[in-house]
């Protein structure tokens, strides 16, 4: 190890002023510890003293934030091919935890934090939380998947933080679900919002009223949703609904949080991390209020700083309203799940902004890519709502697919069904049945 991180201050303890500083004060604060970071990661990991020194540029250069675009980016592949420890900025004997993604896609991303790591990230849960609704006290039913996996962990330490209950029920089970939720009376839940659809369906399905339970609020989040998917789990459930934002390449969940008073996007904890919106194609920064790829550096992290990281989530930063730092636009796509179909580039959320418009169908769908002869096709499997009569859905598959020829420029297949199976964690939107060669 070259040089000493220094730690600055991570203001512990889910309700602090600098949720409410102002922008000067929030500016100061990033650019000190922005500096602090790209020393970190460059004395301290290998692989960006090369790539620095690749792009000639050294962390000295660093004076102002906007000097960040002067540093390369970091994407998935960059992990990868340091699999398993190769970006750790610390040693292994100063490892409290290790968390890495499911490598479905290729090898895990694979995480460290430190003791200091996991209090920090244990703080910015307790303070998403709170943005969210919970209160110390308050029973918290946490769905999302524990293990290796960050959402269970992170939303379980912040749960204990804020001085909560938290009841670690894990993914599945969904019966288990509904005999903790009618036995415990926790006040919120977090997980998934289609892993939430489906529990509703089976409350509903067992002859229960949802909106008769307990909860009081829930935070969803690890896949895009829509609001036509918040609107369908408020009415359904008697609950507010927030949004929370993570990646496990950056902490975990914890990384930005929607606030109760406004559901209006989400908050960008600006204190721990430094959000960039960047052109997918060129890399060249936006300006606030613009759409494009959401890029974040680290500014606390010891065990694992990310200079530059391409989340691949399309985005525009907003300036702040509950709090005074800025907020992410609800993310509804991500570059890398484009689909190009006979010229057209779109992505499923633009299938779904359609879907929640039919009151005959369900936001619970998935595109499946199959390839005829020497053509591509997309098949659109849409779950329909209770109750929907087979000329119902006879009517409303052929209104679906005008409106997405009209709306998009794509002539699909459409699947009307009687479910939809995205299993119990992430939504799987997209599933692309073409050869690979």
């Amino acid at each position: 190890m070259l040089t000493k991180f220094e730690v600055v201050s991570t203001e512990h303890g889910p309700d602090t002023g600098i949720e409410f500083a102002s922008r000067d004060e929030i500016t100061a604060l990033q650019t000190k510890r922005a500096m602090n970071s790209l020393r970190h990661a460059y004395y301290n990991v290998p692989h960006y003293r090369r790539v620095f020194t690749e792009h000639g540029v050294h962390p000295d250069d660093f004076k102002e934030l906007s000097d960040l675009a002067l540093f390369p980016f970091t994407d998935k592949n960059d992990l990868r091919a340091e699999y398993p420890f190769g970006m750790f900025a610390v040693g292994e004997q100063h490892i409290a935890r290790i968390h890495a993604s499911s490598g479905t896609t290729g090898l895990p991303t694979v995480v460290g934090y430190t003791r200091n790591d996991i209090e920090v990230w244990s703080d910015l849960m307790a303070r998403s939380l709170r943005a969210g609704g919970v209160r110390p006290g308050d029973k918290v039913q946490v769905t999302f998947g524990y293990g290796l996996f960050t959402g269970g962990l992170g939303a379980h330490y912040g749960v204990e933080k804020l001085g909560a209950t938290a009841i670690p029920t894990s993914g599945g089970m969904t019966e288990r679900q509904i005999q903790i939720l009618n036995d415990f009376k926790p006040d919120a839940i977090m997980g998934t919002p289609s892993y939430m659809l489906n529990l509703l369906d089976r409350i509903r399905a067992e002859g229960q009223d949802p909106r008769e339970c307990s909860l009081r609020v829930g935070i969803f989040g690890s896949e895009p949703w829509t609001e036509g998917m918040r609107h369908e789990l408020e009415a359904g459930f008697g609950i507010d609904a927030t949004d929370i934002y993570g990646l496990s390449e950056i902490m975990g969940p914890g990384v930005a949080q929607e606030c109760i008073e406004t559901k209006d996007g989400l908050t960008m904890w600006e204190d721990h991390f430094y959000p960039e919106i960047v052109d997918p194609q060129t890399g060249k920064p936006l300006p606030d209020g613009e759409f494009g790829e959401l890029v974040i550096t680290t500014l606390t992290k010891e065990a694992f700083p990310v200079v530059r990281y391409r989340t691949h989530d399309i985005t525009r930063l907003l300036p702040g309203t509950a709090r005074s730092m800025r907020r992410l636009e609800r993310i509804s796509a991500r570059n890398d799940d484009m689909i190009i179909l006979r010229g057209v580039n779109c992505f499923p959320s633009q299938f779904e902004e359609i879907i929640v418009e039919d009151n005959r169908l369900r936001p619970r769908y998935q595109c499946v890519l199959d390839r005829a002869g020497r053509m591509d096709q997309l098949t659109l499997r849409v779950e329909a709502a209770p109750g929907v009569s087979e000329s119902q859905r006879a009517d409303a598959e052929a209104q679906l697919k005008a409106h997405i020829k009209n709306r998009i420029g794509l002539t699909v297949q459409v699947s009307i069904e009687d479910e939809v199976d995205l299993g119990d964690g992430k939504a799987k939107r997209l599933v692309d049945n073409r050869p690979k060669n």
